[in-house]
């Protein structure tokens, strides 16, 4: 099930997925695994055709999957994306980094986007991108966050 969970706050109100991701934790068995900070580890670049091909590609492409679901609410797994580009051949690298995702939501279930309830109006945009960033296609990837106020829009 991937039910948004609402918490109502006298700042505003919460939403996350926290019984997904709890659920997902459980499901790869990840709940015994050290937690990290950082969702893809900076000093390693995933192409695709470095290591070793998986055997049954099912598990990367659930996993994958279910990290696409729970971008809605979690923006700091944004990696998600980059590890999407390799559903058709996944490779053990992959698989690892898709892992260090998952240590990565251990550092807080309850993660998710937070809407403020002040009068503030105010829009603010921001953008990114890396310029022949793939090392495949060397196209770029870029993201962006709209916020108006405190609360993120899109």
């Amino acid at each position: 099930m991937t039910g948004l969970e609402i918490v109502y706050r006298h700042d505003g109100v919460l939403i996350s997925q926290r019984k997904f991701t709890s659920d997902l934790l459980k499901d790869f068995d990840v709940l015994s695994y050290k937690a990290t900070t950082s969702p893809l580890d900076c000093t390693e670049k995933l192409t695709a055709t470095n290591g070793k091909l998986l055997t049954d590609s099912t598990q990367y492409r659930k996993l994958v999957g279910k990290l696409n679901v729970l971008t809605n609410t979690r923006m700091d797994i944004y990696s998600v994306q980059h590890l999407s580009q390799f559903m058709q051949s996944p490779r053990e690298p992959h698989l690892k980094a898709a892992y260090n995702v998952l240590r990565c939501l251990k550092q807080d279930l309850t993660m998710g986007i937070f809407i403020s309830n002040k009068p503030d109006l105010t829009i603010s945009a921001y953008c990114d991108s890396d310029w022949a960033a793939c090392p495949n296609s060397r196209k770029f990837v870029s993201g962006y966050l709209v916020l108006m106020g405190d609360s993120p829009i899109n």
